[in-house]
């Protein structure tokens, strides 16, 4: 079974929470106007009552000025002055005279329907509620009794509720007329609103579909600063990441099916032409333990340099610079017989990756004895100053050209001299790498036939940033 879109979930939530709404505000509102309408009338019919009451107790009739002579006077001197609201009943009763009606037009003449009228006389309520042919109608009855016997009467008021009712629902239909016009531009609204927000989750989708191992360059444009933005940074950020961790192995697939090309065939070569000659067989062997060693190296050197375009290559940390120095150099000595100088020793703390330092500059001491001869000086030394941190090397040895100083550090480039290419060209490389990987850089300062100084050069301050460690 498909999914149902994003979009359509979205729109019919935001379409049932404004049906919930809307259908909950009208019930409410009914209810509301239903119980208005029952306390009006109730306060109409006990105002009416009050007023009755009023007259009574006083006895006189305030159009004259006299008391009444009897019940049936001041019942109906009280129906005479009574204007009645169009739902309204009024009518006064007597056992002498019967029922006594006001002349005008009623919505049902409750004093010629004995039927109805006899039960609220008889009814030891006060008031109640009866079903009439015009609809429910509420009434409320006075009492009234003279001074003489069998002097006694009674007023009732009746409140015809269904008009009022059928008003209130005239008004929940327009109610809900206009909530489901709202439900509908609603629905179009959250349709268009669901489209912007879900536009940049459908560019990641149609980027994710297109994104193949050859083809990691899409990416999604970021505009503004909401989750939706944000997913679409991170979904870049992961792009980088696998654009990264290609182009890595891609570039360990050709270094490495580039450079062990030579060594393996020279290897199948000696071996399909092994006789059983003891000194040729040893030659052979020696030649393929030496191709094979040197297989070693450049896979180990590969690797190192995939590594070191991870995030975890190096790791910083408080270095003291002058017993830092001072290692290296008795750690050179031993690499060939040259003569070392230890130039310059820098001092202070710094932050950086005491191993990985090592290894570079070891490197660039061996690149520096590959190209010099028995007895040529060597130099190394260190500086710290405000913001760096410096290791170098320098010889006298033949120099670099200037069209080959950036060369060099590429992989499999090695220098110009021709007398000394046993290495595989990754040397420069990896001391490159080391030197990035800490947010530094390498310089090479040198000229044909004057030798040649490479600088590490390492910034004084944490890899995230912040506060210079303290440096002398």
């Amino acid at each position: 079974m498909r999914a149902v879109p994003a979009r359509i979930r979205i729109m019919g939530w935001l379409l049932l929470l404004v049906a919930v709404v809307t259908v909950s505000t009208t019930l409410v509102t009914y209810n509301l106007l239903l119980r208005e309408v029952d306390s009006d009338v109730n306060a109409a019919l006990e105002q009416e009552a009050a007023e009755l009451g009023q007259v009574l107790e006083e006895g006189v009739d305030r159009a004259t000025g006299q008391p009444f002579p009897d019940v049936r006077s001041a019942l109906s001197a009280h129906l005479r002055r009574q204007y009645v609201d169009d739902d309204e009943v009024v009518l006064a009763w007597t056992p002498s005279s019967g029922p006594i009606l006001q002349d005008r037009e009623e919505p049902f003449r409750l004093g010629e329907s004995p039927g109805l009228l006899n039960p609220i006389l008889a009814d030891p309520a006060r008031s109640g509620s009866v079903e009439t042919p015009a609809g429910e109608m509420r009434w409320i009855r006075v009492d009234a009794s003279g001074t003489r016997e069998g002097d006694r009467g009674s007023f009732v008021v009746g409140y015809f509720v269904d008009r009022d009712r059928a008003e209130i629902a005239t008004t929940v239909r327009t109610l809900l007329f206009v909530g489901l016009l709202g439900l509908v531009l609603a629905g179009a609204a959250a349709w268009l609103v669901a489209g912007q927000i879900l536009a940049p989750v459908r560019l990641v989708r149609r980027a994710a579909a297109e994104i193949t191992e050859h083809d990691l360059t899409r990416r999604i444009p970021v505009d503004g600063r909401d989750d939706v933005a944000a997913l679409a940074e991170q979904f870049n950020a992961m792009l980088d990441r696998l654009d990264l961790a290609f182009a890595t192995q891609r570039r360990f697939l050709d270094d490495a099916g580039h450079e062990l090309r030579t060594p393996i065939t020279i290897v199948l070569g000696h071996l399909e032409l092994l006789d059983d000659d003891p000194v040729a067989r040893a030659e052979a062997i020696r030649l393929c333990v030496d191709e094979l060693d040197r297989m070693n190296r450049i896979v180990g050197d590969l690797l190192l340099l995939a590594k070191a375009e991870q995030p975890d290559f190096v790791t910083l940390a408080p270095t003291d610079v002058t017993e830092l120095t001072s290692d290296l150099y008795a750690k050179v000595r031993t690499i060939g017989d040259r003569r070392w100088r230890l130039e310059a020793l820098g001092e202070g703390q710094v932050p950086l990756d005491e191993q990985r330092t090592t290894q570079a500059v070891v490197q660039l001491a061996q690149n520096a004895v590959q190209h010099t001869e028995d007895g040529d000086e060597i130099l190394i030394g260190s500086a710290v100053s405000e913001d760096t941190v410096s290791f170098w090397v320098a010889d006298h040895g033949p120099g670099v050209p200037q069209e080959d100083a950036e060369r060099i550090f590429q992989r499999f480039n090695r220098g110009p001299s021709g007398g000394h290419r046993s290495g595989a060209g990754l040397g420069l490389a990896i001391v490159r790498a080391i030197a990035e990987a800490q947010h530094g850089l390498v310089r090479l300062e040198s000229a044909r036939g004057r030798g040649a100084r490479f600088t590490i050069e390492i910034p004084v301050h944490p890899a995230e940033g912040g506060t210079p460690w303290p440096a002398s």
